[in-house]
């Protein structure tokens, strides 16, 4: 099937998908502050770890990635769909997401950091949304249950990232 864009329109409309502050950013966000967790979203220590997390938990030592379904290839997810045109090139896209992905998570993980994977299918509707924010603190509790205790406590604020 052929597009039914010029060249020069599907460039533009492509050029409008945003990579940062997407709907579903912003309501994951909104969920965890109204759950009580404090995170970064741009801080200068966030632009330095790999892959550029879109939350940072220092507290929990958790960094959270919000992957659009389409995009990050949401496996028998309705809603990521391969394309039928340029099928080879979107494979390949879609391919090296997934691979940067593997990749960056490994990084972060040999790094100390405990990373979440959450999918914009899971803040689609009210429903996902309640199942996600039952499972979010089991989610990022994971890391505050391997946390080091004989270390004292320190400040969120305060706290050091790793570089």
């Amino acid at each position: 099937m052929a597009d039914i864009f010029s060249k020069e329109q599907r460039s533009y409309i492509m050029s409008q998908i945003r990579g940062r502050d997407t709907k579903p950013e912003v309501a994951l966000r909104s969920l965890l502050h109204g759950m009580g967790y404090r995170f970064t979203v741009n801080g200068p220590s966030n632009k330095r770890l790999p892959g550029r997390p879109d939350i940072v938990l220092p507290k929990y030592d958790t960094v959270i990635f919000m992957h659009g379904c389409f995009w990050h290839g949401h496996e028998n997810c309705p809603d990521f769909k391969m394309p039928k045109s340029r099928r080879e090139w979107w494979q390949a896209k879609i391919g090296g997401n997934k691979a940067r992905d593997e990749r960056v998570e490994e990084e972060l993980r040999g790094m100390g950091w405990h990373v979440v994977t959450i999918w914009a299918c899971a803040l689609k509707n009210i429903h996902a949304r309640m199942w996600l924010e039952s499972r979010l603190p089991s989610l990022i509790g994971v890391a505050a249950e391997t946390e080091n205790f004989s270390t004292p406590m320190v400040a969120e604020e305060e706290k050091p990232y790793r570089t």
